[in-house]
């Protein structure tokens, strides 16, 4: 096992600039990850070498000639498969749609990455137009789970959760509409942030509206940061997107625990009034919260005082994935997943006033959460209230719903708000599954999320824990199966 795999992407621009080793070795070690990881969990679908390689031996050049492009020169990027990628199709899991049509098309994620010189590694599965956040379809399969390949690594992003705590990648970008970044984030071990919405350009606009989000998914909060430099560059084709700030978010979090965390008001709610948690994950996260208070942090235990807005959600939500299918007729959607037609075409039967009765509620969730950050600059929650379950199920087994945002109640709230919010690993249950804790910042106070992220993480790192998978020797991992 080499080194290059356990590096963050601020430990491999700094070999890099040092001349300690090249973008070319560092990518060949993760191409090589990939081939011994990927058979195990499925989060590639694709990946092709020859065209990563060329990407690396351009950035290598670029530092033997002291020309280095950006804040990510070099550094392998793992795609999530809804973001257009010029050289490689992107198909969303789905069998209808061409993938020749796709091509020489950019998203703006991937323009800035490109400007950055950064290494697309590939593109990581999702499920069918990320409508779900367990991620398995049609074209691909099941997604698993890093730690434990029996279990669901989440979705909608769930390949590039999959892919960054096994060394396939030290960066992924991923979408979140309902939780599909900080969702396969919590279940897999990750950090994930949900960035506000419009600080992050995305192009072409989502079917699911003003609920998406694009953003990192990275091992490391100082990682998400330089990620969200190089993510929030300005793109002139999303309409949605906020006038640039300029932010230096990597900056921003510089500083010890104590200094990041001195004074910040944060909003304990384990249950936010209403959600039933895995006893295990309760108390994690409340050890979390106290930790934070340890360093400093003003601790108030306090739900933010709204109900569960599933309904709402669900209107909106699923009023989406009947938007994204609008286009495609009877004999196509018999080759699609299943559930995924049936909750668009339920959809498909609301009135006006019953969606616009959802987005009334919406507005006045925004209202709520913009006058509860008057008081409190953060709200501390679990990232989801269970631990990961079986792959290729939409549920846990014997739960008492058949959809997805039933067990993700911590999540869907805020991106009616449109609020930043990050998934940050803070423990495991009894099973070594790993649990989440959820930091949700006032609209647009990005930075206030990362820094109280990044405080947590310095005085509880997880970072030196990798699951079994990432240590076994490439016999072992041909033997273990997908394990489902």
């Amino acid at each position: 096992m080499n080194d290059f795999v356990r590096m963050t992407a601020l430990e491999l621009l700094q070999g890099y600039r040092d001349k300690e080793f090249s973008p070319v070795e560092a990518t060949q070690s993760m191409l090589e990850q990939i081939q011994r990881c990927n058979p195990v969990v499925n989060a590639y679908n694709l990946v092709d070498e020859e065209t990563t390689l060329a990407y690396a031996r351009e950035s290598e050049q670029r530092y033997q000639s002291g020309e280095i492009r950006g804040a990510l020169d070099g550094v392998p990027v793992a795609i999530k498969d809804v973001f257009l990628t010029p050289q490689w199709p992107t198909i969303k899991g789905s069998k209808t749609i061409d993938p020749k049509s796709t091509l020489g098309k950019e998203a703006p994620s991937v323009a800035a990455l490109n400007r950055n010189g950064a290494v697309p590694l590939g593109k990581t599965t999702t499920p069918e137009f990320g409508w779900k956040g367990v991620t398995d379809n049609p074209v691909d399969g099941v997604t698993c789970n890093p730690w434990d390949p029996s279990k669901t690594a989440g979705g909608s992003s769930g390949g590039s959760a999959a892919a960054v705590p096994l060394g396939m990648g030290p960066l992924a970008l991923g979408t979140d509409a309902g939780g599909s970044i900080r969702i396969p984030a919590g279940f897999s071990g990750l950090v994930g942030l949900k960035p506000s919405f419009g600080e992050v350009p995305h192009w072409p606009a989502s079917p699911f509206g003003t609920l998406a989000h694009a953003g990192p998914m990275t091992w490391t909060v100082a990682d998400c940061a330089l990620l969200m430099n190089v993510l929030s560059e300005a793109d002139y084709r999303d309409t949605n997107a906020i006038p640039r700030r300029n932010i230096d978010y990597l900056a921003e979090i510089q500083g010890e625990p104590e200094q990041l965390l001195k004074g910040v008001k944060i909003a304990f709610s384990a249950t936010l009034g209403y959600v039933q948690v895995d006893r295990e994950v309760e108390e994690t996260v409340r050890k979390a919260a106290q930790l934070m208070q340890s360093l400093g942090a003003e601790i108030t235990e306090v739900a933010p005082g709204f109900d569960d807005p599933l309904a709402a959600f669900g209107h909106l939500f699923y009023g989406g994935a009947a938007n994204a299918l609008r286009d495609i007729g009877k004999k196509q959607r018999m080759v699609m997943d299943p559930q995924l037609v049936a909750v668009s075409e339920k959809a498909a039967q609301l009135s006006m006033l019953d969606y616009l009765e959802a987005v009334n509620e919406r507005a006045a969730l925004c209202e709520r959460m913009a006058a509860f950050h008057q008081k409190y600059d953060l709200l501390l929650t679990p990232t989801l209230p269970i631990t990961a379950f079986t792959a290729g199920r939409e549920v846990p087994e014997d739960w008492p719903s058949t959809r997805w945002p039933s067990w993700t109640p911590f999540t869907y709230p805020f991106n009616m708000t449109g609020q930043p919010a990050i998934s940050v690993p803070c423990g495991f249950d009894g099973a070594g599954l790993p649990i989440g804790l959820q930091l949700v910042g006032a609209r647009f106070d990005d930075r206030a999320v990362l820094r109280a992220a990044q405080a947590y993480q310095l005085a509880a790192p997880l970072t030196d824990k990798r699951p079994g998978l990432f240590f076994e020797s490439s016999e072992q991992t041909a033997t273990a199966g997908v394990g489902i």
